[in-house]
């Protein structure tokens, strides 16, 4: 396996996962229409940094849990129930979330790129984001949890996490539209998305006890 790969499905997988609004992308987008584009960026490569330490974090632990196979199947179990609930909560049951909260205009003096730092630090959601995708990723073979393997799709999840940093801070007055469709229905998209993990985890259980 070539070095290529790993870095592609970082860049891919980060870019995918920081695509949907959320406050820090959102923030990167205040930061650039109200302090210009450079400090926004400064923004960015702090919560870029800590999305690369997440990153590492939850390939390692995807390592572990890769080492022990029946930790994954009760992982896969426990998703399947967590997936459903979630699912079932986005589609009935979620309030519409809000667009453009107050609270995202951050005026802090410190440090964008401390800054960035912080709030990317406060979302947890990373780690468990790519244990899964690192787990899934080697249980078909398009991934291997040797160190340099690791590092190369490190340092492409970094690339693609800045990518779509970028992508907000440069175009977000022509996404702008978009993104308040997007905010709107998010709470469906975010339960179509486990939705579908729900259906595909479920089988792959289904096929275990089969076998």
């Amino acid at each position: 396996m070539g070095y290529s790969l790993p870095l592609f499905l970082g860049f891919l997988t980060a870019s995918f996962g920081i695509t949907p609004p959320g406050l820090i992308n959102m923030t990167a987008a205040k930061v650039s229409l109200n302090e210009g584009r450079n400090r926004a960026l400064i923004f960015a490569l702090g919560a870029t940094l800590v999305v690369l330490v997440q990153t590492f974090i939850g390939v390692i632990f995807a390592r572990f849990i890769d080492e022990n196979p029946y930790i994954v199947i009760m992982l896969r179990e426990a998703g399947l129930i967590v997936f459903t609930i979630l699912t079932i909560y986005f589609f009935f049951f979620a309030k519409k979330p809000k667009e453009a909260q107050e609270e995202s205009k951050l005026h802090s003096k410190k440090s964008r790129f401390f800054l960035g730092m912080l709030l990317s630090a406060l979302n947890f959601f990373p780690i468990p984001f790519y244990v899964f995708i690192s787990v899934t990723l080697a249980s078909y073979h398009y991934f291997v949890f040797e160190l340099p393997f690791i590092y190369t799709f490190v340092v492409g999840s970094g690339l693609g996490a800045f990518f779509a940093f970028y992508c907000y801070i440069a175009f977000f007055k022509k996404m702008e539209s978009r993104t308040a469709f997007i905010l709107h229905n998010m709470n469906y998209i975010i339960g179509s998305v486990t939705g579908l993990i729900s259906i595909i985890t479920l089988v792959n259980v289904l096929l275990y006890y089969l076998n």
